[in-house]
């Protein structure tokens, strides 16, 4: 679900050349999602491999790490661990939501809609425990760092791109910026196009830089005020928000009351929305838990672990794989090349 706070928000365009040489902190299931919504058949059915094996995350991941690499651009994969609690609301959300859209897929192939096909089969999408593996071990075999997160990735994230061991975070929600990242990436894809939401169709997006620094200037409010913000709009952990508050008027309130939060819960009717403790949802997006046990290091690659996935166990285009990999080793012989030459 992400907070619904981008129309109060300043968002830069630039350039893809202003990532290079840069890491990246990606929320992986951020991510993963996307490619599942959207890496599909012409119907809206997702690609699956010849035991019926989805594999249009490993399709998604593949292409888009080998876009960033060649691009010079280094990614850290964040991979989410256990979801708190709270979550759960949000979670028993999404599960409906797909319940209904499964339903709604059914009367769409009954009825041959091919367009209705498209929406509600993107709309069922399932991140699974063998799909998160997979998707590890493409990871390994590309030579690409991934964290597993103690709880939400979105943290983690944040606490790399905080600590300086990222330039960024990259993610389409909002999330990172309310655990503090001091800057997000958004729509960082290969074509520059994004899929609208619960739409099959496509839109064109630049890429985006969100300041976290600048946006609180602009807003004249702080990092706890623009939890608060996000709690009054909605979040994953309160997810209705408080009816009749969005972004704009939020933001009135969060200014109004700056940081006597008991106030500012009181005059919203906090307790009269939910029976959760405001302060409850508060500390726990403050003070999310996160790992410091971990390295980023540079890995060495194994491309035939890579076509092992792909064209051995999912039965990738053997001549497709070998292709884009042949792009890749050529992109790091010529890198190799222009490092040794600073030496000569």
């Amino acid at each position: 679900m992400g907070t619904a706070i981008k129309p109060i928000l300043k968002i830069e365009n630039i350039k893809l050349d202003e990532l290079k040489g840069k890491r990246i902190a990606v929320d992986a299931f951020n991510w993963l999602y996307q490619f599942l919504a959207s890496v599909r058949q012409y119907d809206g059915t997702p690609l699956k491999d010849s035991q019926g094996r989805i594999t249009s995350h490993l399709s998604g991941l593949f292409n888009r790490s080998l876009f960033l690499l060649r691009n010079r651009i280094q990614p850290i994969f964040v991979f989410d661990g256990k979801a708190p609690e709270l979550k759960k609301k949000e979670q028993d959300i999404r599960a409906e939501r797909k319940m209904k859209a499964r339903m709604k897929l059914k009367e769409a192939i009954d009825q041959h809609d091919i367009e209705a096909m498209k929406k509600y089969s993107a709309q069922t999408s399932k991140l699974t425990k063998e799909m998160i593996e997979d998707s590890k071990k493409l990871l390994d075999g590309l030579g690409i760092p991934w964290i597993q997160a103690p709880s939400e990735g979105e943290a983690q994230v944040a606490h790399l791109v905080k600590k300086g061991d990222a330039y960024c975070a990259a993610s389409q929600d909002f999330d990172c910026l309310v655990f503090g990242a001091p800057r997000i990436v958004r729509n960082l894809n290969t074509t520059k196009k994004r899929k609208k939401s619960n739409s099959y169709s496509y839109e064109k997006q630049p890429y985006e830089l969100i300041n976290l620094s600048d946006n609180l200037n602009n807003l004249g409010i702080d990092q706890d005020q623009l939890i608060a913000l996000s709690m009054l709009v909605g979040n994953d952990f309160f997810p209705s928000g408080i009816k009749g508050i969005g972004p704009k008027k939020g933001l009135d309130l969060v200014r109004k009351h700056k940081n006597n939060f008991k106030e500012l819960f009181k005059e919203v009717e906090w307790a009269d929305n939910t029976e959760l403790g405001w302060k409850k949802v508060f500390d726990l997006i403050k003070d999310m838990p996160i790992s410091e046990e971990y390295t980023i290091t540079d890995k060495n690659g194994n491309l035939d672990i890579v076509k092992k996935i792909l064209v051995e166990e999912h039965d990738f285009s053997e001549d497709r794989v070998q292709s884009a990999l042949d792009k890749l080793k050529s992109h790091w012989e010529k890198q190799k090349q222009k490092s040794l030459s600073k030496w000569l």
